[in-house]
């Protein structure tokens, strides 16, 4: 696939921004805070209506206005797509695919597939749970789009099951000074009902995140081992919440009913939910050891690049094409020897856009087929 241009209309600090891509390779060349990394932010959006920043939508409206709008036009194999995401700063979001108003935002995805490697994206290692979560489920949603709504789905569930409990726990400490335990018969069906609904769509996510997790791993430690000089052997394990012993529908509700009724009496003591995939983890080990006690910073960035060149592969495996590779501020982390592996890699293999604040991370070749473009204070301009 080929990014072929792309509209910013007060979209973060750019009122209005056309570009036209020209080479398979483009560098955004600029200081910091002058727009790079928000170009972008903008192509992420396109590819998966997330940001890894996790900003929210009022966030990303240029000051003063209401509306920011995000277009592209994108040849695949299959022809040539057209994109529009408008963003409203208190109000619902508008997909449209070649001029069509699109009733589900999922349906949008799937067209336009990235990755993204910023410098965000070394924090996996040492980072929280939470982050290594949401970088799986961003490759979920583009290995399977119907993902977004399931995840959805279930985050919905989670959240009225935990305003839920709260009212209940809240309402009945008002009536006695003793730590709630048990609840009333008519809570306990109550919460039943959004106990079978947590399982029904916690099911689903967890299935899924196993799914992936058997794909990628042994992607990302062939990349590790070759980056490392196969000095280092890389594990990647899903640890879901709820242990499972075979990814099938059945056995999964059964463990996930057990641990919510193994974990009754402390979900009402802390008054929310503790059963779930949304305290799932990603286990990372190298040589039998947990990544992030492990070794040092650039043994930490090596694993990252093998994750991130495992994505790209994996996503060229299921769609059939190559995604977009976004490279944020990424070279000046890495070292000489791990810069040289990213960019063999990449070749003319991936469209690629990458930012930087000067040249020198590139030999000749690379910049001779790639097109350069300036970024100052929310505008670009053409250097080659």
């Amino acid at each position: 696939m080929f990014l072929h241009s792309l509209q910013l209309r007060a979209f973060r600090n750019y009122r209005e921004q056309y570009i036209e891509f020209t080479a398979p390779k483009t560098i955004l060349l600029g200081n910091n805070a002058q727009g790079k990394s928000n170009l972008l932010e903008a192509v992420e959006l396109l590819a998966t209506l997330r940001s890894h920043r996790m900003a929210r939508d009022k966030e990303l409206v240029y000051d003063g206005e209401e509306i920011a709008q995000i277009k592209a036009s994108l040849k695949r194999q299959t022809g040539t797509s057209d994109l529009s995401l408008t963003l409203r700063r208190n109000g619902r979001r508008t997909v449209n695919l070649n001029g069509e108003n699109l009733r589900r935002q999922t349906d949008f995805l799937g067209i336009l597939n990235a990755v993204e490697f910023s410098s965000i994206d070394l924090d996996l290692v040492r980072g929280s749970p939470e982050n290594r979560r949401h970088w799986l489920d961003t490759l979920l949603v583009q290995l399977e789009p119907v993902y977004a709504y399931i995840l959805q789905q279930y985050n919905q569930v989670l959240r009225q099951r935990n305003a839920f409990l709260k009212n209940v726990v809240s309402s009945t400490r008002k009536e006695t000074t003793y730590p709630i335990s048990t609840l009333s018969t008519q809570h306990s069906e109550q919460l039943s009902v959004w106990d079978t609904q947590l399982i029904s769509t916690g099911t689903r996510v967890i299935r899924r995140r196993e799914r992936a997790i058997q794909r990628l791993a042994p992607i990302a430690a062939r990349w590790h081992a070759s980056i490392s000089g196969s000095t280092e052997i890389l594990e990647i394990k899903y640890a879901p919440n709820v242990l499972i012993v075979e990814n099938q529908p059945e056995q999964v509700q059964e463990a996930f009913l057990d641990k919510i009724q193994q974990r009754a009496v402390a979900e009402l003591r802390q008054a929310t939910t503790l059963v779930g995939p949304h305290r799932d983890e990603v286990e990372l080990t190298i040589n039998q050891t947990p990544a992030r006690q492990y070794g040092s910073q650039g043994q930490q960035r090596t694993l990252v690049l093998a994750l991130k060149l495992a994505e790209l592969q994996l996503i060229e495996e299921v769609v059939g094409e190559p995604p977009l590779l976004l490279l944020d501020d990424v070279l000046a982390e890495l070292d000489p020897s791990r810069q040289n592996q990213l960019l063999d890699a990449i070749q003319d293999r991936f469209q690629t856009l990458i930012t930087t604040t000067h040249l020198g991370s590139f030999d000749s070749q690379w910049l001779n087929s790639s097109q350069i473009l300036s970024v100052h204070a929310g505008e670009i301009f053409s250097q080659s």
